[in-house]
């Protein structure tokens, strides 16, 4: 039996972009720069749902992690996590390897090393509105993302270590290539 027991957690929309808020995305349909190479190398993938896409649409707007900061959004990750959290324990169980959990840098949930935040983020689009001023006030921040924090804190609830790895949206191309040198 061929089986490379080697499994990598993506970020929902590293297989889809689609998912992401609209006017956001640096490839048509998946990071085939990253994906291929991958595949190759006899990676198995669990694709991680996308909280945004499931709490608010397609149609979202862009939101910061100061708004995910709520208890309905952390109870909503967390009952996203649960069945993954169940198939990694069940992976390992059965000797495979988990080899990393790869996120999105700069995403509000996603984030692995930086992530955004505005406290002053949210109120109505009137007349009054300036796109200006709202996105002077963002702070990309080192910290994970809401999802990935309450990921990685499931994990080790269980005893589950694993490496986050992330793209960077401002370089995809660098971040592929560091990933792809880190799981040499």
């Amino acid at each position: 039996m061929h089986r490379g027991k080697k499994i990598i957690l993506l970020s929902h929309c590293i297989l889809n972009v689609n998912s992401k808020v609209y006017g956001i995305g640096n490839y048509e349909g998946s990071l085939e720069e990253l994906m291929i190479p991958l595949i190759q190398k006899g990676y198995g993938f669990i694709q991680l749902p996308c909280p945004e896409l499931l709490s608010c649409g397609l149609k979202r707007w862009g939101q910061v992690k100061d708004q995910y900061e709520t208890p309905y959004f952390y109870r909503h990750c967390k009952s996203l996590l649960s069945p993954i959290i169940d198939q990694v324990l069940d992976y390992s169980k059965n000797g495979y390897k988990i080899v990393s959990c790869i996120g999105i840098d700069r995403s509000p949930s996603c984030g692995v090393n930086i992530t955004c935040r505005a406290h002053n983020w949210g109120r109505e689009i009137d007349e009054s509105f300036s796109v200006k001023d709202a996105t002077s006030a963002l702070n990309w921040v080192e910290e994970k993302g809401v999802f990935m924090e309450l990921f990685e804190k499931l994990l080790l609830e269980n005893d589950l270590k694993i490496n986050f790895l992330a793209i960077d949206e401002s370089n995809p191309k660098a971040s592929v290539e560091k990933i792809l040198k880190e799981l040499e």
